[in-house]
């Protein structure tokens, strides 16, 4: 007999079925028990009077692995209104070990530190769960949206011989008797494949040494990159990003939309035009004095909450941030050169994706570097395709789990990450 998922039962009604999961919960009552199945799609509830099997069913533990043969009927009160009835019970395996909490209450109480020590049953709870599969759909919509506007997906190195922004923030390692680092990002790589291909992207993970301890950063995230040529400046990477957010949250609607109801939450739209602001506006709309080099994330709040106020939008663009905040291949305004033909766009207040137009000519890069104090022979690997005829281009990476993170409305990008990295955590 072939396994129906939860989700299938109510068209299976009348018709001995096979279902399979996880023991979700048990309810002893005097005269009946119930056993409630968790799988992949939801959950199945088994009715059982008969006495051998409820005292098979007593035995069972919490999480354990079981296959369930029935025959569902209509009942309202039950999960999809349906339940199992004349069941007959096989445990797949050992009984299990119950896990150091509650996995069939509506939340789970206990402190994110432990969830994450037991990471392997903390995230089979439906709301651990349902982030992951946000993030999935989230996936899916980058790249089908970057697909359909003539992207190449590329998978560049992750072990790279120099850093792409900082050398203090990068993971050293032997590379057989080498030094070498994990990359903070595809960057130049990424750059590099636009004189290949045009329109490129990458989803993978990436790397940064930062010793932040806060809840939007982790020493290990997955980024979303795209990198386009053939631009006219930075307002061409601005409008490919519009699309492309749409179409991730236009996937997690028809993916995940569920998942995401089962959280409170709604997807946000996406307006035509994403509301901008230029840098020294966006200090202004912040209160923060003028000469201030970056935006701190008060002031991205208030920005977030001006975009809400004035345009009824959750997203923002804050452009031209100043040059010496910017990676050396960051190009200039060339009507404000102090300035970047750079980008973030704000999600609710937090920075959600960096970008902008790079440079494209070999003389420009080694002015910019002299200007930095850098020393040109450790890029030279990424420069030598400047030699060669590069056009003039743009991108920019979003962070997928502090984008999973505001949308679930969780307050530490650790709770929508299935195995996170950070200062303090390598294991499990």
């Amino acid at each position: 007999m072939q396994r129906v998922l939860s989700r299938q039962l109510p068209t299976h009604i009348g018709t001995p079925v096979r279902i399979a999961g996880w023991v979700h919960r048990r309810r002893l009552l005097k005269s009946v028990a119930f056993l409630i199945l968790r799988d992949a799609t939801g959950l199945a509830q088994v009715v059982v009077t008969d006495p051998a099997t409820r005292a098979q069913v007593e035995q069972l533990t919490e999480e354990s692995a079981v296959e369930v043969t029935g025959t569902p009927v209509a009942e309202p009160a039950a999960p999809a209104g349906v339940e199992l009835t004349a069941p007959r019970v096989r445990l797949l395996g050992a009984p299990a070990v119950p896990p150091p909490f509650d996995l069939y209450r509506p939340t789970l109480t206990a402190s994110l530190p432990t969830q994450l020590d037991h990471a392997a049953v903390a995230l089979r709870h439906p709301t651990r769960a349902a982030a992951l599969r946000i993030s999935a759909a989230a996936v899916a919509g980058f790249r089908a949206t970057l697909d359909g506007q003539g992207f190449t997906e590329v998978h560049t190195p992750k072990i790279v011989s120099s850093s792409t922004e900082s050398g203090a923030t990068v993971f050293a390692l032997d590379y057989f008797g080498r030094p070498a680092y994990l990359a903070q990002s595809p960057q130049f790589y990424k750059q590099l494949m636009v004189g290949v291909l045009e329109r490129v992207y990458e989803v993978g993970p990436v790397f940064r040494a930062e010793p932040h301890d806060t809840v939007r950063h982790l020493a290990q995230y997955t980024s979303l990159d795209a990198e386009l040529g053939f631009v006219a400046d930075h307002r061409d990477v601005m409008a490919v990003l519009r699309d492309t957010l749409a179409g991730m949250l236009g996937e997690v609607s028809v993916r995940a939309g569920a998942a995401l109801a089962a959280l409170g939450r709604t997807v946000p739209s996406v307006p035509a035009e994403i509301p901008a602001l230029h840098f020294t506006e966006a200090l202004a709309v912040a209160g923060a004095p003028d000469d201030e080099p970056d935006l701190a994330p008060a002031h991205e709040r208030a920005v977030g909450e001006w975009a809400a106020r004035q345009h009824g939008s959750d997203f923002v663009f804050v452009t031209g941030y100043p040059m010496a905040k910017r990676p050396f291949y960051t190009h200039p305004d060339p009507a404000r050169p102090a300035y970047s033909n750079g980008f973030d766009l704000l999600f609710r207040g937090v920075e959600l994706v960096t970008g902008g137009q790079r440079l494209h000519r070999y003389d420009d890069y080694l002015a910019a570097l002299a200007a930095r104090g850098e020393p040109v022979g450790a890029y030279a690997g990424y420069l030598d395709g400047f030699r060669h005829g590069m056009p003039p281009h743009g991108g920019f990476a979003i962070g997928l789990e502090r984008l999973v993170a505001r949308l679930v409305g969780a307050t530490n990008v650790r709770e929508v990450t299935a195995f996170p990295r950070d200062l303090h955590r390598l294991t499990p």
